[in-house]
């Protein structure tokens, strides 16, 4: 567990190394970056007395910033629960000493190794996908449990009882102020909408499989949903866009559902105090590319997608890129996890959260040898190679659903070489190659775009690009430094090297503190923080008081002076400041 944060006065100057940069425009200049008190400052700020790190030789970035993952809460614990077998693909298992925690786990790794391996990869901040309001407290103290990354969590509320009712009834000052009690009643930092509609829906033993599909009781439908939610988010002027987990995941046919959900908020304003130029991030976008009317015919829709993305600049996403990795998949895409259950007949956990959520887990096991695997694999590759800014695509493997998040020094080595990416597909279904464009694309990934997509872009995309992604002046001193020599080494022909060097960091800073040295971990930091969206100032609404009164009275088994994330929970609390009477960020 983090100690409490303290006013640090360590300088540290990295000389000579390769900086990546994009969000200063740097690409690969030899440079000093120099640390004061956990911030980037000018070299002629520090004294004689600053820790020199010799990086000559080296490539040096920003901290990485992971978009979407799933680390912490009640699903991923129901993973690491049913699923001792995990266990066994874990062959970094970590051992106890005076510093670091026993742990383990390969696609479900325990709330110490999850920090520790984020760190080693160079990583130092990353984001709680899908968070339910009800089980936030839980979800929280696993956040807390997590050593040296910052943290936050996404609040699900696309399956919310009081927000269909609001958008159904077309009360949007109330939608507004009920979306800003729920992030500060959860310490949540982002609006998080997973098949909105069709996870209610699954109460009920049915789905909401495209955007006009009614959900049953609420006479609303995805459409009304993704719309009211997208609105409030830019009227309350959160830092980070809607956060969609789209309808009909994971399904052949379903990437003309994908192009409908986009377009539905072409032409809604973007919120300027924000700093990002999206109101809508599509997540694990690599699921929802799928063509075909069935698994013999599938077949990748991923340029179809990336066509949109490139000629539209009001969305961004995460690829979820396959890794072929045996694995465990959790989401609150209730109806989902049943359907992937009764394809691969693995065990199978469910849960519905009152009045707000639900959830499902399965093992899932990417066989190289099945044409479907393989083509998801191309899919999330492709989407990567062919939109053509990486500061509209992130890295992400959707953790653990596609793979685990240890694997992408892999991924990367996959976009910089198509000697890697032809290497693997010549393992792979013969049907691959025939319904992929994959091994047409000729396209090798820069260092600078792979900093673009696992640094500036997602912290842009978040709202925090003047602090995290950035080794500008001000930034937070989070930073990355590998054994990797853009000059001397070759990606595109020797792409193992990528990997090898991005598993394991030379160094990463957090917060201006030195916590991995070679690979491993020598500090547990404390500069650790949770960070969270505080937006009710000025729109407080008593009818909507009443309403949540009124719920809770009713409906849920907890009383609502339980319900709200009391601030002991939160380590090192960062509050980003929203809403119509906000500053801005």
């Amino acid at each position: 567990m983090a100690k409490k944060a303290t006013t640090a006065t360590n300088e540290i100057l990295i000389k000579n190394g390769f900086v990546y940069d994009p969000a200063s425009g740097i690409n690969g200049d030899v440079k000093d970056i120099a640390v004061q008190n956990g911030k980037i400052v000018e070299p002629s700020r520090l004294t004689t007395g600053a820790k020199v790190i010799d990086a000559r030789g080296k490539t040096v970035m920003a901290g990485g910033v992971d978009i979407h993952s799933h680390v912490a809460g009640p699903k991923v614990n129901v993973g690491r629960l049913y699923r001792p077998e995990d266990k066994l693909h874990d062959d970094r298992i970590m051992a106890s000493t005076k510093l670091v925690r026993a742990g383990g786990g390969f696609s479900v790794p325990s709330t110490f190794t999850t920090g520790y391996r984020y760190a080693m990869m160079g990583y130092t901040m990353v984001n709680e996908a899908a968070m339910p309001p009800l089980l936030a407290r839980h979800t929280h103290e696993e956040i807390r449990d997590t050593p040296i990354i910052d943290e936050s969590a996404y609040t699900l509320l696309g399956n919310n009882w009081l927000v269909m009712e609001y958008i159904k009834r077309g009360e949007w000052d109330k939608l507004d102020a009920f979306v800003a009690w729920m992030l500060k009643a959860t310490k949540g930092f982002v609006v998080k909408l997973v098949n909105p509609g069709g996870t209610e829906a699954w109460g009920w033993g049915k789905n909401c499989v495209t955007i006009d599909d009614p959900v049953p009781y609420f006479d609303v439908t995805p459409r009304d949903i993704i719309k009211g939610l997208a609105g409030a988010n830019e009227r309350l002027g959160l830092p980070h866009s809607i956060h969609l987990h789209g309808n009909n995941l994971g399904h052949p046919g379903n990437y003309t559902t994908t192009l409908k959900t986009l377009a539905l908020t072409e032409n809604m304003p973007i919120n300027k105090k924000s700093g990002r130029t999206q109101n809508m991030h599509f997540t694990h976008a690599q699921f929802n590319c799928y063509g075909g009317t069935s698994w013999k015919d599938f077949e990748s829709k991923a340029d179809a997608i990336a066509d949109y993305v490139n000629s539209h600049d009001h969305v961004t996403i995460d690829a979820g890129f396959v890794t072929l990795d045996e694995t465990t998949t959790m989401t609150a895409d209730g109806p989902m996890e049943f359907s992937l259950h009764s394809l691969n007949h693995l065990k199978w956990a469910n849960e519905d959260v009152e009045l707000e959520t639900g959830s499902g887990v399965v093992p899932y096991i990417y066989d190289p040898k099945l044409h479907v695997c393989g083509i998801q694999w191309a899919i999330g590759l492709e989407l990567a190679l062919l939109i053509k800014d990486p500061m509209k695509c992130f890295m992400t493997t959707d953790h653990p659903n596609a793979g685990p998040f240890t694997r992408y020094p892999t991924v990367m080595s996959w976009l910089m070489s198509k000697k890697a990416r032809d290497a693997k597909l010549a393992t792979l279904h013969k049907w691959v190659p025939e319904r992929t464009k994959i091994g047409s694309i000729d396209r090798e990934m820069t260092l600078y775009e792979i900093a673009q997509m696992t640094r500036a872009g997602p912290a842009k995309a978040l709202g925090l690009g003047k602090k995290k992604g950035s080794l500008a002046i001000g930034a937070d001193a989070d930073i990355a430094i590998y054994n990797y020599n853009p000059k001397t080494t070759d990606a595109t022909q020797k792409p193992e090297a990528v990997v090898k060097a991005f598993e394991r960091a030379a160094y990463t800073i957090k917060g201006g503190e030195i916590v991995i040295k070679d690979g491993e971990v020598v500090s547990n930091g404390t500069t650790k923080s949770t960070v969270w969206t505080n937006a009710v100032d000025g729109i407080e609404n008593k009818e909507v008081t009443n309403d949540i009164v009124d719920k809770f009275l009713k409906y849920y088994s907890v009383t609502l002076n339980n319900y709200p994330v009391q601030d002991a929970y939160l380590v090192n609390p960062t509050v980003i400041k929203a809403g119509p009477l906000a500053g801005g960020n």
